[in-house]
């Protein structure tokens, strides 16, 4: 994939639209911007007058999509999404219309080989967002412990084999540190085999695990939960959409317990199977939608 391209589709892209209901004159948040999907389609509604805000921990995806919308009302902000406040101060903007999250990971992260986030090649472990904030994923293989490796993989992957994945890696590392996505997937994929009821391949969960880990990604998305209806008008709204349950369970609760969102959206709203068809990776997307509540 060639540094200016993006093969990542917007996922629920018609739902988001219906529900954020862009107007002219309004801002716009998109705090996962990525290809920059959502926000071509949202900045198509503004007919030139407002601004689309888009946020990405990922440098190399604020870099090429900014080279995309050049021609469309969007502001390219590096940075997290939890650090909303700071980024609209900076901006000198007091409160904005709505926001939008699509978390998890973007195909275009996905096609990156040097990113380790697809275990069909081997690339380099490093599974972060950002590859100048913390720690590749490899250094945490290093020197966890096998009890911390375990919880890790339990608590972020679901994995019910977490403590012969944590083992194996302990045991590997001692003659051969593990380095690349296809070393720990062949470990990985030795210690659990292939359930016969699902394709889904044996190192799918200790990735998703490794990643969340390495990005903080369940410490940032609580943070932003917290802070977001400080930077909302009210009647504003926020739509997140999530990929797995551990996301999705603290947006339910976050918009269940904070009396300053209203929820809109009862029940989570999932892709049609036309959108399955076309996209597959859309399957376990979930949108919820709240609304900011009078002051």
């Amino acid at each position: 994939m060639a540094a200016s391209e993006t093969v990542h589709i917007p996922v629920l892209a018609d739902e988001v639209i219906d529900w954020l209901d862009p107007q002219p004159r309004n801002i716009i948040v998109d705090g996962t911007l990525g290809g920059g999907g959502h926000s071509r389609l949202l900045a198509a509604r503004l007919a030139g007058q407002g601004q689309i805000i888009g946020i990405d921990r990922d440098p190399q995806a604020i870099e090429r999509t900014a080279k995309l919308l050049t021609h469309l009302p969007v502001t390219c902000m590096h940075g997290s999404y939890a650090d909303l406040p700071e980024i609209l101060t900076e901006l000198g903007i007091a409160q904005v219309d709505g926001v939008l999250l699509d978390l998890g990971l973007s195909s275009d992260q996905l096609a990156d080989q040097r990113r380790g986030f697809s275990f069909a090649v081997d690339g380099p472990l490093d599974l972060r967002f950002d590859p100048t904030q913390g720690e590749p994923a490899w250094r945490l293989l290093d020197r966890l412990s096998a009890e911390h490796l375990a919880n890790i993989i339990f608590e972020f992957g679901e994995e019910r084999f977490s403590r012969r994945i944590a083992n194996a890696i302990v045991e590997a590392r001692r003659n051969s540190p593990i380095r690349t996505a296809g070393e720990l997937a062949d470990l990985v994929r030795r210690c659990v085999s292939r359930s016969q009821n699902t394709k889904l391949d044996p190192a799918t969960r200790t990735f998703q695990a490794l990643r969340i880990a390495a990005n903080n990604e369940l410490g940032i998305l609580d943070q932003a939960l917290a802070r977001f209806p400080d930077c909302v008008r009210p009647g504003g709204r926020i739509a997140i959409i999530s990929f797995h349950s551990l996301e999705d369970r603290r947006v339910k609760v976050a918009f269940r317990q904070d009396q300053r969102y209203v929820i809109l959206t009862k029940k989570p709203i999932r892709p049609n199977e036309s959108e399955i068809q076309r996209n597959p990776r859309s399957r376990s997307a979930k949108l919820r939608v709240a609304e900011r509540a009078p002051r």
